[in-house]
């Protein structure tokens, strides 16, 4: 699948991401640095049981296991409380962390935060976007506004090709 993303999108490739830690799911606090040492696959996503975000989670749940047989980890962020994540954890079976980024330091730090047109009407938001942060942390290929059914398997095939 060919993206045809404009060359401002990708202004983000390369650069250093500055250490985080986000609550997480499983009563834990996601610390970006304690993932160094192998890539990592950040997805955010705009809202927890909604149909976008639940067939992209669902996709990703079910390449986990590729995923973690090609050295990387995955996570996935949105806005959502941990409630509301824990919820959506258990209910679509996600194997990997879901992280909370209410006060949205995250989503402005990857530059995802959107004015989107919803009903007629601009509202503020998650563009569905992808970033793969290498050993270093260091973000080596990004995705934005993206279309969320097999997204999870092209993004399998790009850490398939870092070795």
């Amino acid at each position: 699948m060919e993206l045809n993303e404009p060359a401002e999108q990708h202004q983000m490739t390369n650069k250093a991401v500055a250490d985080f830690s986000l609550p997480a799911t499983g009563n834990t606090t996601f610390q970006l640095h304690a993932h160094f040492g192998k890539p990592l696959v950040i997805f955010f996503y705009p809202k927890d049981n909604t149909p976008g975000c639940t067939t992209e989670n669902q996709q990703f749940r079910d390449l986990y296991g590729q995923f973690k047989k090609a050295g990387c980890e995955v996570v996935g962020v949105s806005r959502d409380s941990i409630r509301t994540h824990e919820n959506f954890k258990t209910k679509q079976e996600l194997p990997f962390p879901l992280l909370s980024d209410a006060e949205e330091t995250v989503c402005e730090m990857f530059g995802v935060m959107k004015l989107k047109n919803m009903y007629g009407k601009q509202v503020r938001g998650i563009e569905r976007s992808t970033f793969v942060l290498d050993a270093a942390g260091h973000i080596i290929r990004e995705w934005r506004g993206l279309k969320a059914d097999g997204h999870a398997q092209e993004v399998l095939e790009f850490v398939r090709s870092i070795k």
